[in-house]
């Protein structure tokens, strides 16, 4: 199996970032490709997060159709990183 490098999502959380328990959703605000033509959808918060069409895992058609894509702009989407456990990063209360 060839381990592909791609370009990592952005890591730096927007105020709309909610690390907080109910992880609520972002929206899509944007679309662009990366380096290999995979699509990426662009959140309110300020990360990205890969919209592939891969079945039988990733069934994404709409992805592959520009006014498909469009029609997805302002749709919420959970965003991993912002629901991702955060307990090993230390508090910002001081």
């Amino acid at each position: 199996m060839r381990k592909r490098n791609e370009r990592s999502s952005l890591t730096k959380a927007g105020r709309d970032c909610d690390p907080t328990p109910d992880k609520r959703a972002a929206w899509i605000v944007d679309f662009r490709q990366d380096e290999h033509g995979d699509w990426l959808a662009v959140l309110s918060c300020g990360h990205t997060q890969h919209v592939r069409h891969r079945p039988p895992w990733q069934n994404r058609p709409w992805v592959l159709d520009p006014e498909q894509r469009q029609a997805r702009l302002g749709s919420p989407f959970a965003c991993g990183w912002c629901a991702r456990d955060r307990s090993h990063e230390p508090s910002k209360e001081a």
